[in-house]
């Protein structure tokens, strides 16, 4: 039997039809926060977004992301940098709450969950770390999850890689001492939850309900979200 359960938050707990249609939301009401260059703020974004899945651990992902959003907007900002992190905490806890429309409701999460804590099973939430804690806080709510549902959390506060850098799951592996062989990973992305995994031996499943990636060449099971919730015993 598996010791632990590795969720992915965003098209696997949380249904995503459209990414692009989620980040569209997302960006038009961030860059209302703060009165800069909508472009340059969606500009400053991606690249310390893409720095993030660079990075190579030295660092949290937090502190990789604010270096680089300082330096590319250093010309426009007019506070200090830890102002302007306050503020968008405190976009993540009310304004985000616009991009659940790009989403759907998933009452099977809040049930899965409540079936799997009956089990002698640690459940990790092994979402892609470029968010503070407080946004995927935020996401968990709108599928009536919360964060003390999961053993650990990966935000970009606590971890220095991200998807799909195999490394990222070494990390989990070695933040919660557990082999490779006692964990099953639970995700919708090919690229960022299947293929690391199996490179480090890790099990793991594919939820076809919006997976991002060709499902026919999948090597793993593939199966809906509620074929999950009938069989998930079958794969402990």
């Amino acid at each position: 039997m598996k010791k632990a359960l590795l969720f992915d938050l965003d098209g696997t707990l949380l249904p995503m039809p459209s990414q692009e249609e989620f980040v569209k939301l997302y960006f038009g009401l961030l860059v209302k926060m703060k009165d800069y260059d909508p472009q340059r703020v969606i500009a400053a974004v991606w690249k310390g977004t893409k720095a993030m899945v660079k990075n190579d651990g030295k660092n949290t992902n937090e502190t990789v992301f604010w270096q680089v959003f300082e330096d590319d907007l250093k010309d426009l900002l007019n506070e200090d940098i830890r102002e302007i992190k306050k503020t968008y905490n405190g976009f993540y806890e009310r304004e985000f709450n616009g991009a659940k429309a790009a989403t759907y409701a998933n009452p099977l999460a809040r049930k899965l969950i409540d079936e799997l804590q009956k089990k002698d099973i640690r459940l990790i939430l092994a979402t892609n770390p470029i968010f503070p804690y407080v946004a995927v806080k935020t996401r968990l709510e709108w599928i009536n999850l919360k964060c003390e549902d999961f053993e650990l959390i990966t935000t970009y506060e606590n971890m220095g890689h991200c998807k799909p850098n195999p490394e990222y799951y070494q990390d989990i592996l070695k933040m919660t001492g557990l082999k490779a062989n006692e964990v099953l990973m639970i995700g919708n992305d090919i690229k960022e939850d299947i293929e690391p995994t199996s490179m480090l031996g890790i099990d793991s499943l594919l939820i076809k309900d919006t997976a991002i990636g060709n499902i026919d060449e999948a090597k793993v099971p593939v199966l809906s979200f509620a074929e999950l919730f009938d069989h998930i015993d079958h794969y402990l």
